[in-house]
């Protein structure tokens, strides 16, 4: 049996996955990203190749990296954008699925599938971190509250106080203030995650949305999130039955074990 592996190198975490002949996932992980690129794909890798009993990534019989640190992956025979991991990560997953938004630790994205899990159309949101993960984190300590705890938080607001700025910064500083009031924090909490639905609006259009989407990345576990995007965007979002943050890295794992294969047989 070989084996084929992605490693998705993001800016807060680290992914990577390994895939059998078959395409059936058979190790993954998640850590977070260290400040050198290379240390988080080395580190990522060789706890996917313990959990499959192989000593080092060469053992592979491919290897792709992505993500925002794709080119500091040194022991991958190649690299393909996250863009494109993303899509063929949910197409494998979902084949139904034909939209994606991805919110990554400092971007958003708008992906809209093909019929062979390559990328139709995509939208890109990297001007600003507001609605990022890197956003999310910043609202989270703002309340002192982990972030699977402020995800669920809103879920339970009757009424939504709008937050107005457009800056993770700015907007740090206006629910600080709000919590100070004593405002509600649940409906502060769905104000937040209101306006980060907004921002994905453009972003599902470009990706050719019509009446259903998924979610990809860490932000994917954002119950309000979801619900947010549901109300605001008219659409369904499609749960993943595999971790939405795993899906940049099973992608590159699907296309190493498309190459692999193909080079097997050539």
């Amino acid at each position: 049996m070989k084996y084929f592996g992605g490693c998705d190198v993001g800016s807060t975490y680290t992914k990577a996955v390994i895939v059998d002949e078959n395409g059936k996932i058979v190790a993954d992980t998640t850590m977070k990203s260290k400040i050198n690129a290379e240390e988080s794909a080395k580190l990522a890798m060789a706890e996917v190749l313990k959990q499959v009993g192989l000593e080092k990534s060469e053992d592979l019989a491919y290897l792709i990296g992505t993500g925002y640190g794709r080119n500091k992956v040194p022991f991958a025979d190649e690299n393909i954008s996250e863009i494109s991991c993303h899509a063929m990560g949910v197409h494998v997953t979902n084949p139904n699925v034909k939209a994606i938004i991805d919110i990554g630790g400092q971007d958003i994205k708008g992906i809209s599938i093909d019929a062979d899990g390559t990328v139709k159309n995509f939208a890109m949101n990297d001007k600003c971190a507001a609605g990022t993960g890197r956003f999310y984190e910043a609202m989270a300590r703002s309340f002192e509250m982990s972030l699977p705890e402020f995800s669920k938080l809103s879920l339970s607001a009757k009424n939504v106080i709008p937050i107005t700025a457009q800056c993770t910064v700015f907007a740090e500083s206006e629910v600080i203030t709000l919590v100070g009031e004593g405002k509600p924090m649940n409906e502060i909490a769905a104000g937040i995650q209101m306006a980060v639905a907004k921002r994905c609006f453009v972003m599902s259009k470009k990706a050719g949305a019509t009446d259903s989407i998924t979610l990809t990345g860490g932000c994917a576990k954002n119950d309000g999130l979801k619900a947010a995007i549901e109300h605001v965007l008219k659409l369904k979002v499609v749960d993943l039955d595999t971790d939405p943050q795993l899906m940049g890295a099973l992608g590159a794992a699907e296309y190493a074990r498309q190459k692999g294969m193909a080079k097997k047989t050539a």
